[in-house]
C-alpha cells in the first residue's frame, strides 16, 4: 500500500441559536483537539501533502488549527463544498479526482459521511471502542491504501493509526537548548512579531500609531503570533491590518526584540518598523472596536507597558529623525 489517507472529523463545535449550521464555531475544546492532533502528526512525520476541508466554519478552522500546530501554513487548504454533509460515495469520488500524486491526503469534514467512508474502505480493521463509536469529534483515522486514488473498492484499505484527541498529551512539545519542554500551547505561539507603525506629519516630524488592547485596558502596538509558513514581516503586516487597520511597508530587518510571559512560558517578540501608506476606514477595519491614535514617540513610549518596547520605539524614532534632518 503506497497511498495514505488521513480522515479527521472536525473538533467539538458550539451550537448557538440562530446560527446557520455552516457557521457553527469551534469550542475552545475543539480548537485544542485540532492542535493536539497537529502536534501528533508532526511528531510522527505524518503531515499531509494535501488537505481538503469542508467550507463549514468548524471543519475549516479544525484544519487550520491542526496544520499550524504541526508547523505548516494553512493557506493552501482546499475548501471543497462536496465535503460538507457528503456521503461516502461523494468522498470516494473526490479522492478519485486526484492524480497519482499526492501520496498522503487529509480530509477534514463531517459525520456520517466520513465514518461511512472508513467503514467502506477498511471494514476488516475497524477498531473496537468501549463506547461503540468510531469518529467522535476531533478523531483521526490514518489509512493505508492501494496506489491509485481512482481504484478504491470496498475493504481495499487498512487502518494504520486510530487516534482520539483525549488519548494525546494535553501539553505541547517545545524544543529548547536545554531539551524538550511541554507547554500550554503549540510551539509556534511563543514566537511572535510586532510592528511600530509610523508616518511623517506636515512638519516633518515622525509619528507613531498606537492602539488600545483587545480589552481596551492599555495602549499597544500591533503584535501577534508568527504564523507558520509566513515570514515574520508578513505576519506582522497581517496583525497591523487586522488590529490597527493600516497597511504599509514593513522593514526587512527587526530593530529589536523583547519577551513577556504568557501561556506558562516566555514569548519572544521581534519588532519591525512599518511605514504606513494607507489607513483603512472603520467599515473594513476588522477590529474597529479598538481605538487608534497617532502620537509623538515620547507619548507612545509613555503609554506602552513593556519597558524594552519603550526603548525600541524611542531609539527608532530618534534615528529616523536624525536621518531625516
Amino acid at each position: 500500500m503506497t497511498r495514505e489517507l488521513l480522515i479527521m472529523r472536525h473538533g467539538k463545535a458550539k451550537d448557538p441559536l440562530g446560527i446557520a449550521d455552516r457557521d457553527r464555531p469551534l469550542k475552545t475544546r475543539g480548537k485544542r483537539q485540532a492542535q493536539r492532533m497537529g502536534a501528533w502528526l508532526q511528531e510522527n512525520a505524518l503531515l499531509p501533502d494535501v488537505t481538503v476541508a469542508s467550507p463549514a466554519e468548524r471543519a475549516l478552522v479544525t484544519a487550520q488549527k491542526m496544520l499550524k500546530a504541526g508547523g505548516m501554513h494553512a493557506h493552501d487548504i482546499r475548501k471543497d463544498a462536496r465535503v460538507y454533509n457528503a456521503s461516502y460515495t461523494t468522498l470516494r469520488d473526490l479522492l478519485a479526482s486526484f492524480p497519482a500524486q499526492p501520496d498522503r491526503i487529509m480530509i477534514v469534514g463531517h459525520n456520517p459521511g466520513l465514518e461511512d467512508l472508513v467503514r467502506y474502505l477498511a471494514p476488516s480493521s475497524l477498531p473496537v471502542t468501549a463506547d461503540g463509536l468510531l469518529l467522535k469529534t476531533g478523531t483521526l483515522v490514518h489509512l493505508g491504501l492501494p496506489d491509485d486514488w481512482r481504484d478504491l473498492p470496498v475493504d481495499s484499505a487498512k487502518i494504520i493509526n486510530y487516534i482520539r484527541p483525549n488519548s494525546l498529551p494535553e501539553s505541547f512539545p517545545f524544543e529548547t537548548d536545554r531539551g524538550r519542554e511541554w507547554r500550554d500551547r503549540p510551539a509556534y505561539y511563543y514566537t511572535q512579531s510586532a510592528v511600530i507603525p509610523y508616518r511623517w506629519n506636515a512638519q516633518g516630524m515622525i509619528e507613531i500609531l498606537v492602539i488600545t488592547s483587545s480589552s481596551k485596558g492599555h495602549w499597544v502596538v500591533p503584535k501577534g503570533i508568527h504564523e507558520p509558513g509566513l515570514s515574520a514581516q508578513d505576519s506582522a503586516a497581517i496583525e497591523a491590518e487586522e488590529e490597527a487597520g493600516v497597511r504599509g511597508r514593513v522593514h526587512d530587518t527587526p530593530i529589536g526584540s523583547y519577551a513577556y510571559d504568557k501561556w506558562g512560558a516566555t514569548c519572544s517578540v521581534s519588532v519591525y518598523p512599518m511605514a504606513v501608506t494607507k489607513e483603512l476606514p472603520d467599515a473594513i477595519w476588522e477590529e474597529s472596536h479598538r481605538q487608534r491614535r497617532w502620537v509623538t514617540p515620547d507619548v507612545a513610549a509613555r503609554h506602552i507597558k513593556e519597558q524594552a518596547l519603550k526603548a525600541i520605539i524611542l531609539d527608532f524614532a530618534a534615528t529616523q529623525q536624525r536621518e531625516a534632518d
